[in-house]
This record gives C-alpha cells, sequence and structure tokens, in this order.
C-alpha cells in the first residue's frame, strides 16, 4: 500500500499536462500512487495519459464522460490507497521534494490533518512572476479562511486521508477547497510549509478565470456556513474581489500587476511583455506606459512598491 495517494483530475488539460505529470514522478519521495481520473477530455489529454500509465506503474488512470471537478475529486478520494493524499493540477509544477517535506511535516504533527506550503507563481509560458507565502500557523490560516481568504493552496496541499473521508469529501461546486478546508480547521489544526512546494501557474483557461464570479459566491456560502457552526455572528466575507483577470478591464489591471510582480522578482523581460500587453490593451492608459518605461529603463536598484495582492 502506498503511503501517499496523488490525487490529479484532468480535463482538458493538455497544453500544461507532461510538466504536471512528470513533476511527480520525479519527486524525491517514491512511495506513492498517481491518481488520474481524465473527466471526459476532448483534447487529446487521454492519449497522453494512456502513453504515462504504460511507462509508470505507479499511475492509476480511469477515464470516463465529464462529471465536474468536485465529483471527479471525490472519486479520486474513493479509489485512493493512501494514508495520506496530495493533491495536484494539471497545470502545475510540484518541487522535487514536495512529497518529502509534506509528509515528514504530518508525521511530526499529528495533530495537524493538512499542510500546504508557499508557492511561485508562473504565467501561460512558464515566466516566474513571484512567490506568494501563504500563514504557516493554525491560528493566522483558519483566520483568513473564515473570511473567504483561501490561505491553502489547493494543488499544493497534503492532508490525512481519514478524517476527510470522515467528513464526506468536497461538498461545494466552485467553492469546494475553501469550504473543506473550513470543515476540516473544526477537526484539527492546519498549517503551511515556509518553503516554497509547487509553481502555480496563472494561463486564461483555468477555472479561476472562467468562473470566478462564481467562485466568489460559492466561497461567501461557505464561510455562511461555516460562522454558523462556530458561532460566528459578526462575519465579515472579504474575498469579494477577484484575484484573477476576467473581463477586459480587470484583464488591464492584472496584466499591471503581473509586471510588476515580474519587476519586483528581477524578471525584466518579463516585465517588459506585461508592459507591452497592457500598453497594447489601453494605449492611452498612463500605468501601462509607467509599468513599460521602468521595465526598460529603470536599474533594479530603483525599486518601486508593487500593487497589494493576495490569493482567494
Amino acid at each position: 500500500m502506498p503511503s501517499v495517494s496523488v490525487l490529479m483530475p484532468v480535463r482538458n488539460g493538455s497544453a500544461f499536462l507532461a510538466a504536471a505529470v512528470e513533476s511527480i514522478l520525479a519527486q524525491s519521495f517514491t512511495d506513492f500512487e498517481l491518481l488520474i481520473l481524465d473527466d471526459g477530455s476532448t483534447d487529446g489529454s487521454l492519449a497522453m495519459l494512456q502513453a504515462y500509465a504504460r511507462r509508470d506503474a505507479r499511475i492509476c488512470l480511469i477515464s470516463r464522460e465529464n462529471k465536474g471537478l468536485t465529483a471527479t475529486l471525490n472519486e479520486l478520494i474513493a479509489n485512493a490507497r493512501g494514508e495520506y493524499m496530495a493533491r495536484m493540477d494539471a497545470d502545475d509544477i510540484a518541487l522535487p521534494d514536495r512529497l518529502a517535506r509534506q509528509l515528514e511535516f504530518l508525521r511530526v504533527n499529528p495533530a495537524v490533518l493538512c499542510v500546504g506550503g508557499a508557492f511561485a507563481l508562473i504565467d501561460q509560458a512558464g515566466r516566474y512572476l513571484t512567490t506568494l507565502h501563504p500563514p504557516t500557523s493554525n491560528d493566522e490560516i483558519q483566520d483568513q479562511l473564515v473570511r473567504g481568504h483561501c490561505a491553502l493552496a489547493h494543488p499544493a496541499v497534503m492532508a490525512r486521508l481519514q478524517p476527510i473521508r470522515e467528513l464526506g469529501g468536497y461538498q461545494r461546486d466552485f467553492a469546494e477547497d475553501l469550504d473543506l478546508w473550513l470543515r476540516l480547521g473544526e477537526q484539527g489544526q492546519l498549517a503551511n510549509l515556509a518553503e516554497e512546494v509547487l509553481h502555480y501557474r496563472l494561463h486564461p483557461a483555468s477555472i479561476s478565470e472562467r468562473a470566478g464570479h462564481r467562485q466568489r459566491d460559492a466561497g461567501r456560502l461557505a464561510c455562511e456556513a461555516a460562522w454558523q457552526r462556530r458561532g460566528i455572528r459578526d462575519g465579515v466575507y472579504e474575498a469579494g474581489s477577484p484575484w484573477r483577470p476576467g473581463s477586459d478591464a480587470s484583464r488591464y489591471d492584472f496584466m499591471l500587476q503581473y509586471g510588476w510582480w515580474a519587476w519586483n522578482s528581477r524578471e525584466r523581460t518579463t516585465a517588459q511583455i506585461y508592459g507591452l500587453k497592457a500598453v497594447r490593451t489601453r494605449p492611452l492608459g498612463p500605468k501601462g506606459w509607467t509599468l513599460l518605461l521602468v521595465s526598460l529603463l529603470k536599474p533594479f536598484d530603483a525599486q518601486l512598491p508593487e500593487p497589494t495582492a493576495s490569493r482567494g
């Protein structure tokens, strides 16, 4: 029986699928099974996955018609054989020691039911933007969760499987992770590693960009249910603003944010790319020109403040 079951749902993920699968197969910790459920893909993902499954016996591949993410995750949980589950998405990249570090943490800290970690943000082309460091302590994580901020990055977590099964798994579409962490946090402690464990990819085809408003509405309902369970009478939902681009207007703002992230990460070429994108989107917008000119002309010791950003 494997120690860890890595759960990867796939729906039309061929663009980034190879990098995601290979990052798990290359882990320094090897006692895992990689459960992949192809949720009715129509883009060639299944053929890619079948090829990987033939080459590595640790892969268990399931394929069926499309049923949606929540149903897919719960089916993966039902088929998992490990004591621990690690989530992984088909567009992200796990760092080589991710599983080893998270498993060691959970074994040393039996009161912790779920652990995530810091994660780098990369764009569609794999260009580095910045690294986000969510809170590491249970109290800080719980405080952010009840206010709607998903302080555990879903594809970066490892959790004890039995408590999740006892809670009935995932239950709320479009806020399946936030809702589960809130319920799990009522049973035990939550944590994040200070170390980076994942490269989280930002791209237009992701659910967060295609259905951001539905995620925010579902998140509010998940928080309201948690307030009721926890006896919180003055709960405030703070995650009403999008953390990913949606409309053309917000896409311009996010081009600026990605560009300033890249600039303050000393990624000059990436900052120039997003400065150009912003200028082309809104030629008369002064903020785009500011980003472009700074990225072209300023030395890095003239570092400027980046826009405020938070996940969730």
